[in-house]
């Protein structure tokens, strides 16, 4: 289980010196530390030996400012895949902080992966609701529900929107924060006046085939019922030879039962004239859920045995979401489909895992805490924070990992003899933080 590195009675307000590259040679030794396997192990390879670790940032999360900021923590802790939404300012956001963590660490640069949808999808929806019709005693459990931040009642400034690379605040008006709302619909059934709607949308085909022939985009993630081929096959269709600039195509569905392996054949079918690279079935569980508690992961889990004992299943790796947190790779060991290979086959069954809501969770706080202190920050110019958000984003995806090396390396440098890997980074973060000279650190 990750830890909670956090400590409240560090100074929100310490920032790095750029004089000093103290802080990014502390970030190095922790890394080195963990064996973070991307430094030597390709997404591709990642995927057939079962280690593929994807960060969803979320199909309707626009928040530049902390995608950026959750890109560089979750590409130094070694993701394979970051999958965002398909929207060009986000793509780039997501790019800049895999750089900015590139400069920190020479670590292999993780596939970007956009979202889109072929027809109406719990991922791609926005909440929405007026506050000047609220009734003034309500007691907004709304507000208390949301699990992004993404509900005001007042006139605030806001961050993400207006402040990301410029010089600008702006105001944004009390109710939902559309770029932080990615859909999650806990706030609909507890408003107690039914004042909230719904908006659901589709991506833009033509929009998201200029994003997939972009440099810097790698992969593309279509998430569908699967209970109709009509719309897949459109989209599909729509996209025409953008598909050929990828390294990846997946295909994010529910769980139908029977009618699962006969709908994916018949999503095989269309894709596999114009398929030219890796393939990924995305087992979406339990959407949006893998914050709220161990239980979460179950129907991820109870998918996979599903699929992996299923005949005439089509090509394709096999890759958890939905639910999944940091109970997913002990429920996966039960089960025994962790890194498990199938008779006569060199991948493993289960190619991987991918954590959204759990792990913007785990880091969420710390990152958030930067924002109302100084507007839009670059968490790498705050060594604390940073040293604890990548504490605890390794220990979720080392969990996926050989850790192996992690007992060896910190019994190595003497910070102590302990098993369980939530112990060893906190020792490892502690250590690295108490690393840090005075002289690297000033009031902002």
């Amino acid at each position: 289980m990750a830890l909670n590195f956090y400590n409240s009675a560090i100074p929100a307000q310490l920032k790095l010196t750029f004089g000093s590259n103290k802080c990014h040679q502390n970030v190095k030794n922790l890394v080195s530390r963990v064996g973070v396997p991307s430094i030597s192990c390709s997404p591709d390879e990642s995927l057939q030996k079962g280690n593929w670790v994807k960060l969803i940032c979320g199909a309707s999360f626009e928040d530049v400012a902390d995608i950026r900021n959750l890109s560089l923590v979750y590409t130094l802790a070694g993701v394979d895949c970051i999958d965002c939404a398909a929207d060009a300012s986000v793509v780039s956001a997501v790019n800049e902080g895999i750089e900015a963590a590139r400069v920190i660490v020479p670590l292999r640069r993780p596939w970007v992966m956009v979202s889109v949808n072929d027809d109406e999808d719990l991922h791609f929806r926005k909440a929405e609701f007026d506050p000047d019709n609220c009734p003034l005693d309500c007691p907004r459990p709304c507000e208390n529900v949301c699990p992004a931040s993404a509900i005001l009642f007042e006139k605030e400034k806001s961050i993400a929107e207006v402040s990301y690379r410029t010089n600008q605040t702006g105001e944004q008006k009390g109710g939902v924060i559309t770029e932080r709302c990615y859909g999650c619909g806990r706030c609909f059934p507890v408003c107690p006046y039914n004042k909230i709607g719904m908006v659901t949308y589709v991506r833009d085909t033509a929009a998201t085939a200029e994003l997939l022939r972009r440099d810097d985009v790698d992969a593309v993630e279509i998430h569908t019922s699967a209970r109709q081929t009509k719309p897949f096959r459109e989209l599909w269709d729509g996209l025409g030879d953008s598909i050929t600039y990828l390294r990846l195509v997946a295909v994010s569905l529910p769980n139908i039962g029977d009618e699962t392996v006969s709908s994916m054949n018949s999503m095989y079918s269309i894709m596999q004239p114009r398929l030219s690279c890796f393939n990924l079935w995305q087992l979406d569980g339990r959407p949006m859920s893998g914050d709220i508690g161990q239980g979460a992961t179950r129907q991820s889990i109870e998918f996979a045995v599903h699929l992996a004992s299923a005949k005439y299943r089509p090509p394709g790796f096999l890759q958890l979401a939905g639910g999944t947190n940091a109970h997913t790779v002990d429920g996966l060991k039960r089960k025994g489909l962790f890194q498990t290979c199938e008779p006569k086959q060199k991948h493993s069954i289960i190619g991987g895992i991918a954590y959204g809501g759990y792990a913007r969770k785990i880091t969420g706080r710390i990152l958030s805490s930067l924002q109302p202190q100084h507007g839009f920050a670059c968490i790498e110019d705050y060594p604390h924070h940073l040293l604890e958000a990548l504490g605890e984003a390794i220990a979720l995806v080392g969990s996926v990992g050989d850790n192996s090396s992690v007992q060896s390396q910190v019994h190595t440098c003497k910070l102590a003899t302990v098993v369980h890997l939530g112990t060893q980074l906190r020792i490892a973060v502690q250590y690295e933080i108490l690393q840090l000279p005075s002289s690297s650190i000033q009031n902002s």
